[in-house]
């Protein structure tokens, strides 16, 4: 369902009050990187700039959506807007040249005309040398929109002729909102809102038997380290923990998800009223922070960081894991 302008200001406040002074001061640029990962409204808040920007009569930077070319734009037939998309792994040649003619053309349409290339960054050389004389000099009143997860993918020769507009995640109360409206407990959409801010994602996520075996098993592993000696650690190490996580993107997420729960005792230590990734967690964790120094938690979680850094080295996993445990143990020993 199409968001509506109110939606968008929540999800992305700075953004949009960017784009909005942007029209009312008229200072539009002829080309924007809109650079924002999955989940974070970066489409639709491109077709509510090119809205604004064709909007025949805009009302405190916003569009009218009664004029001829709002109207146009929700039937999907304005000819002075159009916009490439990548065809399989690539932006095609043949798509640029075909905007070109596109943008080219004298229209019936007056006034500004505006693209948008989605998922930029898979512009390869060839498409991206066709679009660049265009960039540089465009025929009349032209603005580009180029969006993207990832700025630093985008050629060079296309990011430096660009303003680059930056979204942030989704702000954490409206994810948390949104997972309690689906039915979501407390403690799941927590933990899952630490690894996602994509609100299908995390749904999915939610409903994924393989997360809930991950979360239950850092859990495990969190409980034997922190309560119990680093044999009974080893142990679910190799019954639980390497048996689980065979893959080292699951392992990725399974020392992210470790090092959030030793976030949690550090922040519930110094606040017992902090937001937690598991607050199904929160008594085991008051308690153990009553234990441990910030000095001996400040050990652990480095420690946690390293195996996580050491992963990317192809160390052998159940020696890293291994290890792990000694260092942890070191920690919680250490005076």
């Amino acid at each position: 369902m199409e968001k509506t302008t109110e939606q968008l200001k929540q999800l992305q406040p700075v953004v949009m009050k960017q784009l909005q002074i942007i029209e009312r001061k008229n200072r539009i640029g002829q080309a924007y990187i809109f650079e924002g990962k999955k989940g974070t409204a970066t489409e639709e808040v491109a077709h509510f700039f090119v809205k604004l920007l064709l909007c025949e009569q805009p009302i405190d930077g916003e569009p009218c959506n009664t004029c001829r070319s709002c109207q146009r734009l929700e039937t999907g037939n304005h000819i002075n807007f159009h916009q490439v998309y990548p065809d399989g792994q690539f932006i095609k040649v043949a798509a640029i040249e075909e905007l070109l003619i596109e943008m080219s053309k004298r229209g019936m349409e007056a006034g500004r005309k505006v693209y948008i290339v989605h998922d930029a960054e898979r512009l390869n050389a060839k498409s991206a040398n066709k679009l660049l004389k265009f960039l540089e000099e465009p025929i009349g009143e032209v603005t580009a929109i180029f969006t993207t997860q990832n700025i630093n993918a985008i050629l060079p020769t296309i990011r430096s002729r660009c303003q680059h507009i930056a979204f942030q995640p989704i702000p954490k109360h409206l994810l948390l909102d949104e997972l309690r409206n689906q039915g979501i407990s407390a403690s799941l959409a927590a933990t899952v809102s630490m690894v996602t801010s994509d609100v299908d994602e995390a749904i999915a996520l939610t409903k994924d038997d393989e997360f809930a075996q991950a979360r239950k098993t850092v859990l495990k592993l969190i409980e034997a380290t922190l309560s119990k000696n680093v044999h009974e650690a080893l142990l679910i190490v190799h019954e639980d923990w390497l048996p689980t996580f065979k893959e080292r993107d699951q392992m990725e997420l399974a020392l992210d998800l470790l090092l959030y729960a030793y976030r949690d005792i550090v922040a519930v230590k110094a606040n017992p009223t902090a937001a937690l990734t598991y607050p199904d967690m929160k008594d085991f964790f008051v308690t153990t922070g009553l234990r441990l120094t910030y000095e001996q938690l400040s050990k652990m979680l480095q420690a946690v960081l390293h195996a996580r850094k050491t992963l990317h080295s192809n160390m052998n996993r159940t020696l890293l894991m291994e290890q792990l445990m000694l260092n942890l143990q070191e920690g919680k020993s250490f005076v």
